[in-house]
């Protein structure tokens, strides 16, 4: 594959939400590795908001990364003439450094609403990271709120990035329908799947932890779901990406098969 293939807008929001995966999980895996091998696991007042910072912040920006691929899938579905205008390099810089400015300013927001919180009882955070729902169990205040607040502009992010993701995705699927080659339709739908698989497992965990009720709120459950989109999902995504890549098939192939691909090929 020649680099002007790779020189495009898609590839560029690919690299920026590689990058934010990245950081995602450095940010709780490291500490969760070093926690389950030793018996004292303590983490400072300011290291635990510190963490949670740089998790919502990169939490937000990947949010809003998956709405604006949906976009420049829709207009290069939709509107392939324009699509290089449209997705100009300079509008991509522009919305790669939105998303990460609106997950730095979110992330200042929400954190100052729970570092604000006086902890005046027990400091075990029954938590494998620090996230909000078990800091705000800690708290020896009336955190309704406070809890509110968090939910609403976690409610926001969520809610202004599926409605991207779905206007984008009903012209799309409004564009297909009308497509006569079924060979075209086949591209098209190729082209989306890795996009939707990465979103409905980001958004589905995100969903139910952040927006559901607080009073059918349960530590353990929560548990399990924040390992799906703290370890899990950064891990997945370049997987579930990369194997829609037709180079990267064929090469795993050769490993599987242990043949050669003749040149020819």
């Amino acid at each position: 594959m020649g680099k002007s293939r790779l020189h495009t807008p898609m590839y560029f929001l690919l690299v920026n939400l590689s990058f934010v995966d990245v950081c995602y999980s450095s940010t709780i895996t490291p500490k969760m590795l070093v926690d389950l091998l030793s018996e004292k696991k303590t983490i400072s007042l300011a290291g635990c908001f510190l963490q949670m910072y740089f998790f919502i912040t990169l939490a937000t920006t990947e949010c809003i990364l998956f709405g604006l691929m949906a976009y420049d899938r829709c207009v290069a579905i939709c509107n392939p003439l324009l699509y290089s205008l449209v997705m100009s390099g300079t509008v991509c810089l522009q919305m790669a450094a939105g998303a990460f400015a609106a997950g730095l300013l979110n992330s200042m927001v929400s954190t100052s609403y729970v570092s604000g919180l006086p902890f005046c009882s027990s400091n075990v955070i029954h938590h494998f990271f620090c996230d909000s729902p078990p800091l705000f169990k800690l708290s020896c205040s009336d955190t309704r709120l406070n809890e509110s607040i968090f939910s609403t502009f976690a409610g926001v992010n969520m809610v202004r990035g599926l409605l991207v993701i779905l206007t984008s995705y009903s012209y799309i699927l409004f564009s297909i329908f009308r497509m006569h080659s079924e060979e075209g339709r086949r591209k098209a739908f190729s082209t989306c799947a890795s996009h939707l698989t990465a979103v409905i497992l980001f958004y589905s965990t995100s969903i139910y932890t952040y927006l559901r009720p607080s009073s059918s709120y349960s530590l353990n459950q929560d548990k399990v779901a924040s390992v799906f989109y703290t370890v899990v999902i950064p891990m997945l995504n370049p997987l579930i990406y990369s194997l829609r890549n037709k180079e990267v098939k064929k090469a795993l192939w050769i490993v599987i098969t242990r043949k050669r691909i003749p040149s020819f090929l």
